[in-house]
């Protein structure tokens, strides 16, 4: 994948957008009153509401577009190694998942989020209204989705699967050339309507805390992995820890963990003979695009938060259940789509948690503003996963080999 720069950034361009919003707000805000600053907002507002729209209808073909040739490839690659690799890397995201929220439940609360705050100003009404209904409902996309994908794995559909895979590109295509460039606009129009409520100013302290509580849980969940996967294999997790310093720097900067998966493999590859150099070269790759578990224990957690502070009460616990089980599955099943993980379950957000636009622009930028640091926790939980492989090919006799050998034990 070609590395983007810093200005052509997806997080880049979200925070700019987040800035510029912002100032306008509080421009706005300073103002209140006059015509023209009625006229901005009518447009702020409306072009919120379409913006939405556009992206929403977007979301089934998303999922479809991503999960089910991901079902496809596994039918047509499934080894013993592969799906011991697929099983433990759902695990790790779902188990994170859990993690955050139960920590959600346990600290949120006490952390006194209100969507109650007094003094904001009331937004015109939408000026403009074009709303533009799904093809079909998000949870229909995504049993359609698994259920052909899995039909034509089982039935070795080459017709079905290369129309899949094609369509995939073509999503993809929608995703790069009118989705992204069409998030900036709605997190720019979303925080300008925040700031000139009043809103984001007062929330703002508890947007920080958040934050580093996120950060404090990738650690807790990476000390967690580590350990059991020592445990399971036999051998000093340490010995993998104490070299992945410039794998989780390197993450932090470049926000991808394709960008650094060659440092990865370097600082995996230093850890030999604790882990087996022939899974080293078959699992780094393989679990930088489907193991995802910080990104998931952080857009977890936000989504309980932003859910508190946007509509003043937590996800019942049903949902949160079934939320997490599913983003398990949007981050194996779709890695690859461009703006993390945030962007590949918007349908889980809307779908399964019922958040607007509002919600939805919130949970895109404070996703931002850490994404660095759940990368580096994707990046560094490789390295554990990795060692849980090493010790299961010891424990089953399974041969030393090429990646070629690995897909066919």
């Amino acid at each position: 994948m070609k590395k983007e720069g810093l200005l052509h950034s997806l997080p880049f361009r979200l925070l700019v957008a987040l800035a510029v919003g912002i100032a306008a707000g509080l421009a706005l805000s300073a103002t209140d009153g006059s015509a023209l600053t009625k006229a901005l907002l009518n447009v702020m507002v409306s072009v919120k509401f379409i913006v939405g729209q556009f992206i929403n209808f977007c979301v089934p073909l998303i999922v479809i577009g991503f999960i089910a040739p991901s079902i496809t490839r596994l039918g047509n690659n499934a080894s013993r190694l592969l799906i011991v690799a697929l099983i433990i890397a759902y695990v790790s995201s779902i188990g994170a998942a859990f993690f955050a929220t139960g920590a959600g439940y346990s600290i949120l609360p006490f952390l006194h989020i209100s969507p109650e705050v007094d003094g904001l100003k009331e937004l015109p009404p939408v000026a403009f209204e074009l709303t533009i209904p799904q093809i079909m409902p998000v949870m229909s996309a995504l049993f359609f989705s698994v259920m052909v994908g899995l039909a034509a794995a089982w039935n070795s559909s080459k017709y079905i699967t290369n129309v899949l895979e094609e369509f995939q590109q073509i999503v993809l295509s929608i995703v790069t050339s009118f989705v992204i460039p069409a998030l900036p606009v709605l997190i720019g129009c979303t925080f300008c309507t925040l700031a000139y409520e009043g809103s984001l100013t007062k929330q703002l302290p508890i947007f920080l805390i958040i934050i580093i509580l996120v950060m404090i849980g990738h650690y807790i969940w990476l000390a967690l992995l580590y350990g059991i996967a020592g445990a399971y294999s036999g051998r000093n997790p340490m010995n993998i820890l104490k070299h992945y310093g410039p794998a989780y720097m390197t993450a932090v900067g470049t926000m991808s963990s394709a960008a650094t998966l060659s440092v990865a493999l370097r600082c995996a590859k230093k850890a030999e003979p604790t882990l087996r150099g022939d899974l080293v070269n078959f699992g780094i790759p393989l679990f930088a695009n489907i193991h995802l578990c910080g990104s998931v224990l952080t857009e977890t957690f936000f989504v309980m938060a932003v859910s508190k502070m946007l509509y003043g009460e937590f996800p019942p616990a049903g949902r949160m259940i079934l939320f997490c089980l599913l983003l398990g599955v949007f981050a194996i099943g779709a890695p690859g789509v461009p703006g993390g993980t945030v962007m590949a379950s918007l349908g889980l957000i809307t779908g399964v948690l019922g958040f607007d636009e509002t919600g939805t622009a919130l949970m895109l930028t404070i996703f931002a503003l850490q994404d660095s640091f759940g990368t580096a926790c994707n990046v560094t939980g490789d390295g554990a996963l990795t060692l849980f492989l090493t010790g299961y090919a010891e424990k089953h006799g399974i041969r030393e080999a090429g990646v070629g050998d690995i897909l066919n034990q």
